[in-house]
């Protein structure tokens, strides 16, 4: 269960990311950046480490308890959560589309080792990557924000890129098991393991 509470984590932080940019035209980088980083993790030898620790999803595990508890639940980042588990569907069912995405994620790791995650070059390439595969596939997760923001192109670059990492994180989700049944009938287990991890990132 943990490995599908850290991945269920790493998709709403994406999507909480997805929102603060929407609105704000930016987002925190301690939101944003272990979110792209999981993008080029794809030979990462566990869950923990495809985020780099537990500690970097402290946001994504704060929002996956409030999104279950339905405290403070934000249901843009629900709506587009399901959109994204249903996308992650169809790619599965894609391979051709899983090795260009394999094959543009490789090919954008060598900027992003030049300049670093957080450049506009990496999120205009990954967003351009986006655009050319997950895109084409439906549904369409529809972002909803500021349109002052969402009108401007960097600001877009950044919401695909982010869209990507929270693809990645609904492929991780289903390879370490995770199912629907989890979301409807384990959601106990959900919060206790997500209080858990919450409580041994902070001590």
């Amino acid at each position: 269960m943990k490995d599908r509470v850290l991945a269920l984590a790493g998709l709403l932080q994406a999507l909480a990311a997805v929102r603060q940019i929407s609105q704000d035209g930016r987002a925190d980088a301690e939101l944003v950046s272990p979110c792209i980083d999981s993008v080029f993790r794809l030979d990462a030898a566990n869950v923990e480490a495809v985020y780099g620790g537990v500690v970097a999803l402290q946001p994504g595990l704060n929002c996956l308890v409030s999104q279950i508890k339905g405290q403070a639940r934000d249901t843009a980042i629900s709506r587009m959560a399901v959109t994204v588990m249903q996308l992650e569907r169809q790619l599965a069912k894609n391979p051709k589309m899983l090795e260009d995405l394999r094959r543009g994620i490789q090919s954008a790791e060598r900027q992003r080792d030049h300049f670093g995650s957080d450049h506009t070059a990496v999120s205009q390439r990954l967003a351009d990557l986006y655009a050319d595969t997950l895109s084409q596939l439906r549904p369409r997760v529809m972002v909803q924000g500021n349109p002052l923001q969402l009108s401007q192109a960097a600001v877009v670059a950044q919401i695909r890129a982010a869209l990507l990492a929270a693809v990645r994180s609904a492929v991780l989700w289903r390879q370490v098991g995770g199912s629907y049944w989890d979301l409807a009938l384990r959601r106990g287990a959900i919060l206790k393991t997500a209080g858990y991890l919450i409580e041994g990132s902070t001590r």
